[in-house]
């Protein structure tokens, strides 16, 4: 799509959008080699080549943002060097490189985001913006009232106390149970460890929500794009707004 020669400029990063402007007029900006100094000419970034004072400019990169439904046995890493499988080999058919925002170790499945937004991912992943994340936990055995309240309160790891939490039961039997964690911390390996803290043995581990997006019925191996409004959610616009509205 044509775009002003000064945006594109602006959005590759090239200069700000008042010096792009000065580089057309100075006569320092082609288009498919021919000299543009008109302000409201426009390029297609796709199709046209781009120069400034001779060197090609790039067109910005689209902004990417996938949910995951990773299985078990995959590294939440761009590469391995012990050569198991990265979760990265799931995006058959993804043109644009990606990295995930925080991380599921090997043996964790379920929900996990990637992009290309260096930004947001940082957004997502810094304490300070406290973003829930859900986990569906099937521990060996029944589960005490007493473990139940410790996990919920806090519980003292190697790494200092874990914030409460929100822990629930969401079945149980004699052999296993069910147990749905909330937290907002994004410790490595935080949520086993807190059952191990309590002496509850892991059997299965689970993330089914991060911040306002579910896993939903993606199947294992599975990711689709998120959208405009769960990108806008997961990094606090919509609460923002609504703040500034009511200010």
């Amino acid at each position: 799509m044509e775009e002003r020669l000064q945006k594109l400029l602006s959005q590759a990063g090239v200069a700000s959008r008042r010096e792009a402007e000065r580089f057309i007029t100075e006569g320092r900006v082609a288009v498919n080699g021919t000299v543009v100094t008109e302000l409201g000419s426009k390029a297609d970034p796709e199709r046209d080549r781009i120069t400034v004072d001779g060197q090609p400019v790039r067109p910005a990169e689209k902004k990417v943002y996938l949910i995951l439904n990773k299985p078990v046995g995959y590294m939440t890493t761009l590469r391995d060097p012990e050569g198991r499988p990265i979760v990265t080999d799931l995006l058959k058919g993804l043109d644009v490189r990606v990295f995930p925002v925080g991380r599921l170790d090997y043996n964790t499945e379920g929900l996990l985001l990637l992009t290309n937004d260096g930004a947001w991912a940082n957004r997502l992943a810094h304490p300070r913006h406290e973003v829930d994340k859900e986990y569906l936990v099937r521990v060996r055995g029944s589960v005490a009232k007493e473990q139940v309240r410790r996990l919920a309160t806090g519980v003292e790891l190697d790494d200092g106390p874990t914030a409460p939490a929100k822990v629930e039961v969401s079945s149980q039997s004699d052999n296993n149970t069910w147990l749905s964690i909330v937290i907002h911390e994004g410790r490595y390996r935080q949520v086993r460890r807190m059952c191990e803290a309590v002496s509850l043995s892991v059997v299965r581990l689970r993330r089914v929500r991060y911040g306002a997006v579910s896993l939903g019925d993606l199947k294992p191996g599975e990711y689709r794009p998120l959208s405009p409004a769960e990108v806008a959610a997961l990094a606090g616009r919509e609460k923002r707004e609504q703040r500034r509205r009511k200010a």
